[in-house]
């Protein structure tokens, strides 16, 4: 239908190819260095499983075939979901929610019919700890539950006394991560679990802390009626550019006919959709889930095998507690709740001293790092933490990487008492330089520049 001639650069394929090459060097990712994003487990993809997501069965494969022509698919899927709820004493789970969130938003929609159709619409309050990911509170309440918040005690895990107050007949449930978003393991969730189901609420267990008791602890044996999974952090599948996640929603118990519809079954001969879920909440998305993630996900389990799940979380859990010892003689940094001395996968620290003392932020620091050629950690994450530095090593990072990691931060920190304004004026190595972050978030300059763009496509439309 194009009436005119079609306008096309004129370049060699050399041209191109460095063109894009070089672009993808402006960028960060986990194959170029360590990426210690706190409570992102962005943890090395292996290529293997690459090469088999490609293959044309599997790249070809579409949603509507007749379920006897994809019946390989749903064993993998079949499979993969029984292992899952074996990892997390689950007993079924849908692939159906596409990411860590929206998995939240399932399992909170799950919560509230289960009340309902118990004839308990007073129901109606969500239970959250203040170090909770600020999607937690955004999934509960787009469900449309009251969110309560109770602090962190002392030791960097939940406050039991304040729960106890906080709970009442109007209790839903309560979303928890353990280990929590400081890297600090909830000792007392039997305790809190009994205390929640005695109010006859239920415990959601959000999955993205797994990699820090994966294969060694279980949340179903904590007493969590529902699960989600990252299988863009955990599991291996590539979680960069804002996607594409994939996520799991496990549940045991009454809440197994919660489940978002279809499940994947088997009855001996053939493996099949399952619509027969008694009181499902519906579908969340169309179709089934992100297959190509799930399929990365099946290869890096059956990989590791029962003792290499097990191996991920003891490395993670020892390089961690190893980092933490590097950083102990630097001074102006404090590891947030240090009364709980052990850390699991990640640490969160606090460069509040540093900050009062020569008026470097977390922020310069951050940037700091990226001039040294390393990803920057996570930022004033947890709120909990003032000046607060979220670090996350995998087990996929080297010691070479973590002691690295540790020596700039010393010469970040050293050049911060002796010249703090060499430190607030970075980044200054890279392509980009110190941007205008007031400029950046101000609503006015984002509406100007909106109204102007939304002006020039019109000018385009119109010629």
């Amino acid at each position: 239908m194009r009436r005119d001639k079609l306008t096309l650069p004129n370049v060699s394929e050399v041209e191109v190819v460095r063109h894009y090459i070089r672009l993808s060097q402006m960028s960060w990712g986990v194959d170029l260095g360590t990426y210690p994003l706190g409570s992102c487990t962005m943890k090395y993809n292996p290529k293997y499983f690459e090469r088999n997501v490609l293959l044309e069965k599997i790249e070809s494969v579409h949603p509507l075939q007749p379920v006897e022509t994809v019946q390989g698919i749903l064993k993998l899927l079949y499979e993969l979901e029984k292992w899952l709820a074996e990892i997390t004493g689950m007993k079924r789970g849908s692939f159906q929610p596409a990411a860590g969130a929206h998995g939240e938003l399932t399992g909170a929609l799950m919560i509230r019919k289960y009340h309902i159709d118990k004839g308990e619409r007073f129901k109606d309050e969500i239970i959250i700890p203040d170090s909770a990911h600020g999607t937690n509170p955004a999934s509960a309440s787009m469900a449309g539950f009251k969110v309560i918040t109770v602090p962190t005690g002392e030791s960097g895990t939940i406050d039991l006394d304040a729960l106890q107050e906080a709970l009442s007949r109007r209790t839903a449930g309560i979303m928890l991560t353990n280990p929590n978003t400081l890297g600090i393991f909830e000792k007392d969730i039997v305790e809190v679990a009994k205390m929640v189901h005695d109010e006859g609420g239920l415990l959601y267990y959000d999955g993205a802390n797994l990699n820090g008791i994966m294969g060694v602890a279980r949340p179903g044996d904590m007493g969590f009626d529902i699960v989600h999974l990252n299988m863009h952090k955990t599991f291996a599948a590539p979680h960069g550019g804002g996607g594409p996640g994939a996520c799991v929603v496990l549940a045991k118990g009454e809440l197994v006919d919660y489940l978002p519809v279809p499940l994947v079954a088997y009855d001996g001969k053939r493996y099949y959709w399952d619509y027969n879920v008694p009181k499902t909440i519906g579908k969340v998305r169309a179709f089934y889930g992100n297959i190509a993630q799930l399929v990365r996900a099946y290869l890096y389990l059956l990989s590791l095998g029962y003792d290499g799940i097990k191996e991920v979380t003891y490395h993670s859990v020892l390089i961690t507690n190893y980092f933490v010892s590097l950083l102990k003689p630097l001074r102006g940094i404090e590891v947030s709740y240090s009364r709980n001395r052990l850390r699991k996968h990640e640490v969160v620290i606090s460069v509040k001293k540093l900050e009062e003392e020569t008026g470097v932020s977390a922020t310069d620091v951050a940037k700091a790092l990226m001039d040294k050629g390393v990803h920057a950690p996570t930022v004033y994450f947890p709120l909990i933490v003032k000046e607060a530095l979220m670090i996350e090593f995998t087990e996929t990072e080297s010691v070479d990487d973590v002691e690295r990691y540790a020596r700039y931060l010393r010469k970040i920190i050293e050049a911060a008492y002796r010249n703090p304004e060499q430190v607030k004026s970075s980044p200054t190595n890279l392509s980009i330089k110190r941007l205008d972050e007031v400029k950046a978030n101000s609503l006015k300059e984002f509406v100007s520049s909106y109204r102007l763009l939304v002006k020039r496509a019109a000018n385009r439309r119109l010629s």
